[in-house]
């Protein structure tokens, strides 16, 4: 599942990867998160790329994720992740290398 956020003024374009297992309460709630902020932050170009390890395991295997939900922030870099349900919206932010500017 691929989600872009765009608008015209479009800085830095910024790549991210969610690595979620199935249906889980913390990976449900780390999409919820993501989702979230992509929508209220409509200006930001953000391509998210989901990645379930339950129906994809070697993928997991071979980007070397231990623990999910996991949030790798692949482009710009350096590379950034971020563990867990993701419902620090300050640290989202600043993983992501957002600014806090509020939908209109």
């Amino acid at each position: 599942m691929t989600i872009e956020s765009s608008e015209q003024e479009t800085p830095t374009p910024v790549r991210v990867r969610l690595y979620v297992a199935g249906r889980s309460p913390n990976s449900v709630m780390a999409l919820a998160n993501v989702h979230i902020l992509l929508h209220t932050h409509p200006h930001h170009h953000v391509t998210l790329e989901v990645i379930d390890i339950v129906r994809d395991t070697e993928r997991g295997v071979r980007d070397g994720v231990l623990v999910t939900p996991m949030l790798v922030r692949t482009e710009p870099l350096p590379e950034r992740r971020i563990l867990g349900s993701l419902n620090d919206r300050a640290l989202l932010l600043d993983v992501l290398g957002l600014d806090e500017v509020p939908r209109e």
